[in-house]
């Protein structure tokens, strides 16, 4: 197990986010808001060295990361795309519940990914990770990187669904002595 620390940053605000849309696979840009929250996560990473820096690549996590200073040395990976929400892309969950009353996305989503198939990404991506000598920068999505933290903990995929996590967030995981914890989670350090 490595004693280095995983560094899990949300993309910025897209026009989708801000409304509750989900945004799986739909590759959106970011909104100005997003671009100048992710210039707010380059001044508080401030060039922190890493020895492995990842992105989704999906333009919302790979702008991110360039705006962050990752851009040069970012390498991609389809392991740290969003949850494809199948027919329920683009919906809001009021939207979807007036169909389903009382869903959750962790309930499932027709024609789509399961939260077990995201669980088995993310489990490749903290493999990785883990295997680097130093900290790894992780640029994803919102249930994708709260699936990753709950994978982290050893929690199964769906316990993903106790981590709230804002747009352009800073999240750090790490440990304490063997056992693997949260160091910081859903800091938002405003644009």
């Amino acid at each position: 197990m490595s004693p280095h620390r995983l560094w899990l940053v949300r993309h910025g605000a897209t026009e989708w986010s801000t409304s509750g849309r989900h945004t799986g696979r739909t590759d959106i840009p970011l909104s100005p808001e997003g671009v100048e929250q992710a210039r707010a996560l380059g001044r508080v990473l401030a060039g922190r060295p890493f020895a492995l820096v990842l992105s989704s690549p999906y333009q919302r996590a790979l702008e991110t990361c360039r705006l962050a200073g990752y851009g040069d040395a970012v390498e991609v990976t389809d392991d740290l795309r969003e949850w494809d929400y199948g027919d329920d892309e683009g919906r809001t969950t009021a939207d979807i519940r007036k169909e389903r009353p009382g869903w959750v996305v962790w309930d499932g989503v027709p024609n789509g990914e399961t939260v077990e198939a995201v669980g088995a990404r993310v489990d490749r991506v903290i493999d990785r990770a883990a295997a680097v000598d130093g900290d790894a920068a992780l640029f994803a999505h919102g249930h994708c990187l709260r699936i990753l933290a709950a994978r982290w903990l050893g929690l199964a995929p769906v316990d993903g669904r106790l981590l709230a996590l804002d747009t352009a967030a800073l999240n750090v995981l790490g440990h304490e002595r063997e056992q693997r914890v949260i160091r910081e989670w859903n800091h938002s350090p405003g644009a």
